[in-house]
C-alpha cells in the first residue's frame, strides 16, 4: 500500500478514542498517558486546532496529526504513523497538508517538542524544513528530555503577501 492509496481526513469525535490509543502506544509509551479520549475529543471540538487522519480503504486509523493554530504561531501537538505503514510518505503527506493549511492562515512558524533521544523523527522533521532549537530537560513528566524544533513559513510579524481579487472574465 502506498501513501497516495491513504485518505487524509479530519478527525470526527467518534475517532477521539481511537486515536488517544494511538498516541499512548506510538507517542507516549514508557511517559504515562496525557492525551487520553476525554484530551483527544476536546482538541477535536477546538475550533483552533485540526486533527487530521490517514486511513486505510477500510476506514483504519494509520496516521494522525493534531496541531492547534494561533494568530501567527502554531503548535504540532502529535504526529504519529503505525509502524508497519511508516517509510512511505504518510508522514509527509500528513505534514504537507498542515503545512499548507499554515501557510493559508497566514502562520509564521511552527513549533513541536519531540523527545531528544528520537532520532528517527529528528531526521525526519530535519528533512520537512524544521530546525532545531533548544534542549528542555525534564520535559516529558520529569522523565525525559525533549528537544524544541521551529520551522520557519515567514518573519513574524510580516505582512501577509497580497491576496489578489478574483475577476471575472469580460464578456
Amino acid at each position: 500500500m502506498t501513501a497516495d492509496s491513504i485518505t487524509l481526513r479530519l478527525a470526527q469525535s467518534a475517532d477521539a478514542e481511537k486515536i488517544a490509543f494511538l498516541s499512548r502506544d506510538l507517542i507516549e509509551a514508557g511517559l504515562g498517558w496525557s492525551w487520553n479520549p476525554e484530551r483527544v475529543a476536546r482538541a477535536i471540538r477546538n475550533r483552533d486546532t485540526v486533527t487530521l487522519l490517514a486511513c486505510d480503504r477500510g476506514e483504519r486509523i494509520i496516521g494522525f496529526a493534531v496541531m492547534r493554530f494561533g494568530d501567527e504561531h502554531a503548535h504540532l501537538s502529535l504526529l504519529a504513523v503505525r509502524p508497519s505503514y511508516q517509510r512511505r510518505g504518510l508522514g509527509r503527506r500528513l505534514i504537507d497538508w498542515l503545512l499548507a493549511s499554515a501557510r493559508v492562515a497566514g502562520i509564521a512558524t511552527i513549533g513541536l517538542e519531540l523527545r531528544s533521544s528520537n532520532h528517527g523523527a529528528r531526521r525526519f522533521y530535519r528533512a520537512v524544513g524544521f530546525n532545531e532549537g533548544a534542549y528542555i530537560p525534564g520535559y516529558y513528566r520529569g522523565r525525559e528530555m525533549a528537544l524544541r524544533m521551529m520551522l520557519e513559513l515567514r518573519k513574524v510579524g510580516m505582512p501577509l503577501p497580497p491576496w489578489p481579487v478574483a475577476r471575472l472574465p469580460k464578456r
